[in-house]
């Protein structure tokens, strides 16, 4: 909800300032190529302790494989 208040209130601005059209569709599409960009980072450092305990179960699994037999 927050990116599209800040796209709305972004592309006001743009148009209250007197950019031209083709500006105003240029800086939409880099603010949300931010955004998306940002925002899958914040997600991968959200999900990294799951990231970190799954590699460790297969790790720990692996290495039981291992043992001599």
């Amino acid at each position: 909800m927050f990116e599209i208040i800040f796209i709305l209130v972004f592309v006001a601005t743009l148009l209250v300032t007197g950019l031209t059209l083709m500006s105003v569709f240029a800086a939409i599409g880099l603010s949300i190529l931010v955004m998306l960009v940002l925002g899958m980072f914040g997600m991968a450092i959200k999900l990294l302790p799951w990231v970190i305990l799954i590699a460790f179960v297969v790790w720990v699994f692996r290495q039981g494989d291992k043992a001599p037999r």
